[in-house]
């Protein structure tokens, strides 16, 4: 026991001065040093207060309690040296431990605060498939996808689009490193493990900048349960990053847009395949979509997905525009008449619209309800960016595509469209800089190659032209290696028109191939138009250029933009063709 000499009140080991008057306590009655029975902490060394770490069980300790466990404030307790009884002096007793106070609390509080900061920037990396099955990686494709949608409700909170947080699949690649390059403060991880119906999922949130898990969690459910895990977890995450939403912002974060799991297993299985972007892949996007609105008809997102699938089919594959674009709008429509306010839906009647009805006007109106509904959707400014484009307004074309860029800076489409729209403002040399810089990202992409052989050509610089040209036909076409050899010998002997004509030579062979095989084969137009543009024969041109018009051919809402058609501008079929499609005068 301790006894104060002054009050004689007496107190346990842990007390250093009386509670009432201040003066030092000593070590029993009359005594100055502890007893040796007392050992450990007061065996000569300073005496502690422990500050304690106030843990929650069940719940992950917060950087505040991690950084406060185990702190300790010195006290002295040199008793041997303590002063008879006399009067408590507080500014020689508490000055010293009101200083070691201060500065443990300032340092303490700061480092509180530099974790409490709130997150304003998050980037959902791809989720790790690890059940060694490739057969499920649509699942943690599609959880990743539906995670971003969900976070972008968080008002506040950017959050980097699917094309670019997937350009980092299957690279190592430290938080730090991301937040970097992406300016981020927060990177999510994920891992997936579905083992038959038992599905596992691992998360954890990492502060960027120091590399603290803000947040780690898992999870084991059936994956009959999986929409509402999703849910769930989009809930929780929001909870971590934002203390409060009001009602409607919190029903957005955990929408699920479908009750039945199977359907959604269907819908992420559409878009696994519809990012592939291939002919073969489209058609199983198409049947999956189908299959997800057969389980629940009433699932906006699985006919918005019909939609986008419907509408760039004949984009990459020869599918008849008349007969699929119309089946596009109708998915759309059926999307909104379900769900008016599903941004994506909008977004895609907005692309569909400009690209087979060219109705412009119906376009900008769709896609601006679009942002206004999610003013964090890339998609939805890349299409408003390429309506101002085909109508010829430069400056908005590229004040749309920056704001799509911020949200989705490694989207190739998005990069490749920047650069479009730097090369309609004159600026070639600017463009011919973004084009490379696309191909960097994208080495593979055939559409910047064949944008940058465009820009080569406007500079006569026809040797960069044709080696542009040839990779992007060999990516897109997969012509073989005796017709790329032609191409290369028709442009050594009669040099940029021999290989444009040996060019449209391959596309008319290829057609009566095609024509062979089936009477009906669809047969696009605009390209081979726009090769006869280059070599100047302006009646081929016309010809082909109506009977694109008549096919409802996607391109040909770039009739006053693409570069090789600038010859015929001058020529009245051209103007008489531009008031067919339709464009504003």
């Amino acid at each position: 026991m301790k006894k104060c000499p002054q009050c004689g009140r007496e107190y346990d080991l842990s007390m250093g001065f009386c509670l009432d008057d201040g003066v030092e306590l000593l070590y029993g009655p009359g005594l100055s040093e502890p007893p040796a029975s007392a050992g450990g902490q007061f065996d000569g060394g300073p005496a502690t207060a422990i500050i304690p770490a106030n843990d929650v069980p069940g719940e992950a300790a917060t950087r505040a309690q991690i950084n406060t466990t185990g702190q300790t404030a010195v006290l002295p307790t040199d008793a041997s040296n303590a002063p008879k009884a006399k009067r408590f002096d507080k500014r020689r007793v508490f000055a010293p431990v009101a200083l070691a106070v201060i500065i443990l609390g300032g340092f303490i509080g700061y480092r509180y605060v530099t974790q409490a900061k709130q997150i304003e920037s998050i980037a959902v990396m791809p989720f790790v498939n690890e059940s060694g099955n490739a057969d499920v990686e649509y699942l943690s494709d599609g959880m990743t996808e539906t995670l971003i949608s969900s976070l972008s409700n968080i008002p506040n909170l950017a959050v980097k689009a699917r094309s670019t947080v997937f350009y980092y699949k299957g690279k190592e690649t430290s938080a730090k490193k991301i937040g970097e390059e992406l300016k981020v403060q927060a990177v999510l991880f994920g891992r997936v493990s579905q083992r038959g119906d038992d599905l596992k999922l691992s998360l954890e949130l990492v502060n960027t900048e120091t590399q603290d898990v803000i947040w780690s969690e898992q999870y084991s459910r059936k994956q009959s349960g999986l929409v509402a895990l999703q849910s769930e977890i989009a809930k929780t995450i929001s909870d971590k990053l934002r203390s409060k939403l009001t009602a409607t912002e919190q029903e957005r974060v955990s929408k699920t847009n479908t009750t039945s799991s199977e359907a959604q297993q269907l819908y992420l299985k559409g878009r696994f395949h519809w990012n592939k972007r291939n002919t073969a892949d489209f058609q199983k996007a198409r049947e999956y979509f189908q299959q997800a609105i057969a389980a629940d008809p009433n699932y906006a997102l699985a006919h918005t997905g019909l939609a986008d699938t419907l509408a760039l089919m004949p984009y990459y594959g020869n599918f008849r525009p008349s007969e699929y674009m119309p089946l596009a709008k109708q998915a759309a429509q059926k999307a909104l008449e379900i769900d008016p306010n599903l941004a994506e839906a909008h977004a895609s009647l907005g692309q569909i619209l400009t690209n087979y009805d060219y109705d412009f006007k119906g376009a900008e109106r769709e896609l601006k309800r679009a942002i206004e509904l999610d003013p964090k959707y890339p998609s939805a400014y890349q299409w408003l960016s390429e309506v101002y484009h085909c109508l010829g307004n430069g400056d908005q074309a590229l004040s749309e595509i920056n704001k799509a860029l911020e949200i989705d800076p490694l989207s190739m489409i998005i990069n490749n469209q920047k650069g479009r729209a730097i090369d309609f403002g004159g600026k070639r040399d600017e463009a011919v800089a973004q084009f490379k810089k696309t191909i960097e990202l994208f080495p593979d992409a055939p559409s910047p190659r064949n944008n940058i052989a465009d820009v080569y050509e406007a500079k006569d610089m026809y040797p960069e032209a044709v080696e542009q040209r040839l990779i992007q036909i060999k990516l897109l076409f997969g012509v073989s290696p005796e017709n790329i050899k032609d191409l290369q010998l028709a442009f050594e002997k009669d040099g940029y028109k021999g290989f444009v004509q040996k060019q449209i030579d391959i596309q008319l062979d290829s057609q009566r191939s095609s024509l062979e095989k089936d009477k009906n084969a669809y047969l696009p137009a605009f390209r081979i138009a726009v090769d006869y543009a280059r070599l100047g024969d302006k009646d081929k041109a016309f010809e082909y250029l109506n009977k694109a018009y008549d096919q409802r051919e996607p391109h040909i809402a770039e009739l006053k933009i693409r570069l090789p058609l600038s010859s015929l501008r001058d020529d009245p079929r051209f103007n008489e063709l531009v008031r067919k499609v339709g464009f504003p005068e």
